[in-house]
């Protein structure tokens, strides 16, 4: 395994999770624990980042504190199972480590999951709740990518009993992206983006907590945004269209020929203290030339990539710390990849061009 990534969830059970399958709960108890101390060093660390990167900018961001998932019909436990990211074991020797309330979780996961014949049902019940306070781009960058990321998780700990306490765990989203025929789409981060210039990622970004408040008719700027001002089904309708329009603005495929996205499951980024990334697969109707064609033409955030790479199906099922081009992704791509191995959100399609993987 690789110990810049681990999977905090998977949704294998339902071969991923439809928007009306997921919730959201919202309260300022999730948000980040302040301290003097440490909002004077995630001030330098900003001030010293713009001074070399001008272009950054500091947008409100949703914090993932913890998630809960519906309970196995079998078990029938008094309360839902619930995993905070502070649960999660740090991973040791190159292997990925999960606490035990960690893996029993996903192995509910697994087993609350409803069939009917040889496949999966989508129920329409809420199947996953995530647990989300409010953060910033600033205050990412000057706690979970910090230098002092370990002695912030060390404090969190001791005087709060919780590791990610101090540190901004801002939520983002990834897409598995797969073309009409049957290939997975990665570009090249560009140098001028903040970290993992150069490595090969999938289309992402976050949701936005401003783009909600606008959705709701609220035009605020991003340092009034309040957790109150939120609607949770408007939360959660951010989350999945937010992967999709990063598609379109980094890869410059229109929304029109992309599916609904499907929730994979969470992964954390251990190169920046565990930080959660939700994601996604979504199918694309256009081929793989036109899709090159248009990324070619430039999208709205061309200037974040450099180049487009395509592997099929099989070979991204087939991606270890082996192959030759694990070592040019990203954490991110990482979690994405093992997510999309895991959960198989398209398998009967895979199934169907490679037998040996169904």
């Amino acid at each position: 395994m690789d110990s810049e990534v681990s999977v905090l969830l998977h949704c294998a059970a339902w071969s991923g999770l439809l928007e009306s399958q997921v919730q959201a709960e919202l309260s300022e108890s999730f948000n980040r624990q302040t301290d003097p101390t440490v909002e004077h060093q995630i001030e330098e660390v900003w001030t010293e980042r713009v001074s070399k990167e001008p272009w950054l900018f500091n947008g409100s961001k949703f914090r993932l504190h913890s998630f809960r998932l519906a309970s196995s019909p079998s078990a029938s436990p008094k309360h839902p199972p619930h995993v905070a990211l502070s649960d999660r074991a740090e991973p040791r020797d190159g292997e990925l480590k999960r606490s035990e309330e960690e893996n029993r979780c996903i192995i509910i996961a697994n087993q609350s999951g409803s069939y009917e014949g040889n496949g999966p049902v989508k129920s329409q019940n809420p199947l996953l709740t995530l647990r989300l306070g409010l953060t910033c781009y600033k205050d990412f960058l000057g706690t979970n990518w910090s230098r002092g990321a370990a002695a912030l998780r060390q404090r969190g700990e001791v005087e709060f009993g919780d590791p990610q306490a101090l540190l901004a765990q801002p939520l983002g989203v990834g897409g598995v992206l797969c073309t009409d025929d049957g290939q997975v789409v990665f570009i090249r981060r560009s140098q001028r983006v903040a970290e993992a210039g150069g490595l090969l990622d999938i289309p992402g970004g976050h949701p936005e907590p401003k783009a909600v408040c606008e959705r709701l008719g609220r035009r605020v700027r991003e340092e009034q945004i309040g957790v109150h001002m939120m609607q949770r089904r408007a939360v959660v309708s951010e989350l999945f269209s937010s992967v999709c329009a990063e598609i379109r603005d980094e890869v410059n495929v229109p929304l029109s020929s992309l599916g609904a996205p499907v929730l994979m499951g969470v992964a954390l980024n251990h190169t920046s203290a565990g930080r959660p990334s939700a994601e996604f697969y979504v199918s694309c109707s256009l081929t793989s030339e036109e899709v090159t064609q248009l990324y070619r033409k430039g999208g709205a955030e061309a200037s974040e990539s450099t180049e487009i790479i395509f592997l099929c199906k099989t070979e991204v099922l087939q991606l270890d710390r082996c192959s030759p081009l694990w070592s040019e992704l990203c954490p991110s791509a990482k979690g994405a990849v093992l997510l999309y191995q895991t959960v198989k959100p398209d398998r009967e399609s895979t199934a169907s061009e490679n037998p040996s993987t169904s």
